[in-house]
């Protein structure tokens, strides 16, 4: 059999990969306790200093007061009194450090793990979950980002396939999934489609799986979505109308509360986007008017999951691409600060009522105690799926590449 030492290479990963998993399955190790992941995407980069940093009475600190929480010694911003009620099942980590002060390159390095490279596209963590994490009993999309801004998660190497299903407002059903004609037209359509198809395959190469075509994969994977019971998950109007209004009444809310639904039905990560953290001006009301959104919704997500017994099988990570300036400007705004910003955590054997790292609250320090690198939290998240951070993959050009160059930060699980 002719071959390169490349694809020799490939085959015997491949089969390798496949020794191992059922090894895995043989030990009874594939039935691991954590199984999905919630981003919560703070788009615009949140102030760490109005969030979950706050210093008031500080010379950074602003108007801004605290709030004690139901976790002994940790204070968050006084707009977030929902929030604190449950923040003994919330840890912060306030010490997150990125060299990326740009929204797009920020996006992508909290997303991925990896900072811009020009030769290569990463994955973003939802795709190297679901990837990683072969689901067949799952109908709908696996990886969903509600209300998503420009920069979407992608696939990257792994693929367009890994691409984050994007959905709006959870208020409005999901577009193109109810055929346009009634089932006797559509089985009619299907029939001829067929016969199309079989055409075709008989001109296809010799050697080549006559059996099936990559567009009969995607018709058979639509189809399967658009009769699926699952997709009611997407529709919120079925939760009681109690549980609806303890999100808020916004899209983002919406979003959390649509999320829980997924996870339930066993979609593997789902990113839910709150616009509006650009505060360059107006930095303490634009906060405020984020935390009408931000508390109530994020509260409601952390007692949902609880209530449903989910939080102990699903992360939650509320994040944006980075902080804001200890310095308020002269338009009353804080500008970009990837130096030391925050971020939260919750569920999926994260410790919870923790606090990891501290920020100066004279602003003269730039570097925080204790500070936590961002390919870190990625392999801490991987690590608690089940997956092998440090495993190699190989791109479609060849090059070999880790799914994560981090390592597990252990202060943030559970003993």
């Amino acid at each position: 059999m002719k071959g390169t030492r490349k694809n020799l290479l490939l085959t015997s990963t491949a089969m390798m990969g496949g020794l191992r998993l059922s090894s895995l399955n043989a030990a009874g190790k594939d039935d691991n306790k954590v199984k999905s992941v919630i981003v919560l995407w703070m788009a615009g980069g949140p102030s760490q200093l109005e969030t979950f940093d706050p210093h008031p009475n500080s010379k950074i600190g602003g108007p801004t007061k605290s709030l004690k929480t139901a976790a002994k010694g940790v204070e968050i911003a006084s707009t977030y009194p929902h929030l604190a009620e449950v923040m003994e099942d919330v840890t912060l980590i306030r010490s997150v450090v990125s060299k990326e002060g740009d929204h797009e390159r920020g996006t992508y390095t909290l997303k991925t793990g990896y900072r811009p490279d020009p030769t290569l596209k990463h994955p973003s963590l939802g795709a190297v979950i679901c990837h990683e994490l072969q689901d067949q009993d799952v109908e709908i999309p696996r990886h969903i980002s509600i209300l998503s801004n420009l920069w979407a998660p992608r696939g990257g190497y792994l693929g367009d396939q890994y691409d984050a299903f994007k959905v709006n407002d959870p208020r409005n059903q999901i577009p193109d999934v109810k055929s346009w004609v009634s089932e006797k037209r559509q089985l009619e359509r299907l029939k001829s489609l067929k016969r199309v198809e079989k055409e075709f395959m008989k001109g296809r190469p010799e050697g080549l799986d006559q059996s099936l075509t990559l567009h009969q994969h995607t018709m058979e994977n639509a189809l399967k979505m658009m009769s699926s019971k699952q997709l009611s998950a997407f529709d919120v109007s079925e939760a009681p109308q109690s549980e609806q209004k303890s999100f808020g009444d916004s899209r983002f809310g919406r979003g959390c509360l649509a999320a829980i639904r997924l996870v339930e039905a066993g979609v593997s990560c789902v990113e839910v986007t709150l616009n509006g953290w650009d505060t360059h001006a107006n930095n303490f009301e634009g906060c405020k008017t984020q935390a009408e959104k931000l508390d109530p919704a994020f509260a409601s997500l952390i007692k949902g999951l609880k209530e449903r017994e989910l939080l102990d099988s699903t992360m939650v990570v509320c994040m944006g691409e980075f902080g804001r300036t200890p310095k308020v400007n002269v338009a009353e705004g804080r500008d970009h600060w990837p130096q030391a910003f925050s971020i939260a955590v919750a569920g999926g054997g994260f410790s919870g009522g923790e606090v990891i790292g501290a920020t100066d609250p004279s602003g003269e320090k730039e570097r925080p105690e204790n500070p936590v690198l961002v390919r870190d939290i990625h392999a801490t998240i991987l690590n608690q799926l089940g997956i092998d951070y440090e495993k190699e993959v190989l791109t479609p050009i060849g090059r070999d590449m880790m799914l994560s160059e981090g390592k597990v930060l252990k202060q943030l699980l559970k003993v």
